[in-house]
């Protein structure tokens, strides 16, 4: 609910310095309280999908990728970009799942949705539960995807890793607590194509429009 006393952050005017292929940068002169403004920059996102994917032993697939910003390999689970315009979140979670792992499942509910990092970006992702795994025909990985490793790991065991800070990638540890979360409280997931109020679509709307 929103409270009709409390301030209203405007913007009040803004600009694009910096337009990429996968995120673009904003700043926005925003009105605060009290009568001032301040500029806040805005990194602009597609938005991307993940796959928590269990398999029929309670194993969960992950993946060894390198990551450049960090300078190193990460263990993480299948993801990708929502860079394809009007493209389904499920149908572009089934895709990277195949393209990354070989993998196709019977069975997908969404697991949960997390902004990454509201403070300066409004990239977010939704992560889906894959059940039902099954190998699928999927085309030669090319640049980092060519590199990774894919290895299937007890779910208990990948838990852990995520607590000791073996796992370290936002999207994975998110993924992998939330299901730990709903096994525990058995708490329903969501159908896989349940409303998504979070997903961005500024950067990808001006792309399509370019």
């Amino acid at each position: 609910m929103t409270d009709p006393e409390r301030h209203a952050f405007e913007t009040l005017d803004s600009r694009t310095v910096y337009d990429g292929a996968i995120v673009a940068l904003r700043v926005d002169r925003v009105a605060m309280p009290g009568g001032q403004s301040a500029e806040r920059e805005v990194v602009e996102h597609h938005g991307a999908v993940a796959v928590v994917a269990v398999d029929d032993q309670d194993r969960v697939v992950l993946i060894h990728q390198y990551r450049h910003p960090v300078g190193k390999r990460l263990w993480e689970i299948p993801a990708g970009l929502l860079d394809v315009a009007g493209e389904d979140p499920h149908a572009a979670a089934t895709r990277e799942l195949a393209e990354e792992t070989g993998l196709g499942a019977d069975r997908w509910s969404t697991l949960v949705d997390v902004l990454l990092s509201p403070g300066f970006t409004d990239e977010s992702v939704r992560i889906f539960l894959a059940e039902g795994l099954h190998e699928v025909d999927r085309e030669e990985p090319e640049h980092e995807e060519a590199d990774l490793e894919v290895d299937r790991l007890p779910f208990g065991e990948a838990l852990a890793m995520a607590l000791r800070g073996d796992i370290a990638n936002a999207t994975a540890v998110s993924g992998i607590m939330a299901l730990a979360g709903a096994r525990a409280s058995s708490i329903p997931l969501r159908s896989a194509d349940a409303p998504w109020q979070d997903r961005p679509s500024r950067f990808g709307d001006r792309k399509a429009r370019a």
